[in-house]
C-alpha cells in the first residue's frame, strides 16, 4: 500500500470482527451480576468497544499511525481475553460461550497481525 492512502474501515475484515466481538460482549454481559456493572462489566465492554473504534480511528491516519492504532486494538483485545477468563471463572459464562469468543479473539489477532504486518511502513 502506498504512503498517504487511507483505509475504509467499514470494509476492512478486521473491523467487520472487532464489531462483532462488541456485539457479543455487550450482549453477554447483560446477564452479569448487578454487582459487576461498574467492574468487570464495564472493562469488558469498554475493551471491546476499544477494538473496532481503534481501527476506525487509525485507518483515517498514515499506515505508519495506523500501525500504531492496531497495536491499540490487539491490546485491547489481549485485555479482553483476560477478562473473559476472569468471568468463566468467576462463572458468569459457560464453556462455550468462552470458547467462542476465544475463537473470534484469536481469529481477530492473527487477522489483525498480518494486515499490520503487510501495511507499507518506511523503513
Amino acid at each position: 500500500m502506498r504512503e498517504g492512502k487511507r483505509h475504509n474501515f467499514k470494509n476492512l475484515k478486521i473491523w467487520q470482527i472487532g464489531i462483532e466481538i462488541a456485539k457479543k460482549i455487550s450482549d453477554l454481559i447483560e446477564s452479569f451480576p448487578k454487582h459487576e456493572k461498574y467492574d468487570l462489566s464495564n472493562q469488558l465492554s469498554r475493551c471491546s468497544i476499544s477494538i473496532p473504534s481503534n481501527i476506525s480511528e487509525g485507518s483515517a491516519r498514515t499506515d505508519k499511525s495506523f500501525s500504531h492504532f492496531l497495536d491499540i486494538a490487539l491490546g485491547s483485545s489481549f485485555e479482553l481475553y483476560s477478562q473473559l477468563i476472569i468471568a468463566k471463572h468467576r462463572k458468569y459464562i459457560n464453556d462455550e460461550t468462552f470458547k467462542d469468543l476465544e475463537i473470534k479473539i484469536e481469529d481477530f489477532q492473527r487477522m489483525t497481525m498480518k494486515f499490520q504486518n503487510n501495511l507499507n511502513i518506511p523503513v
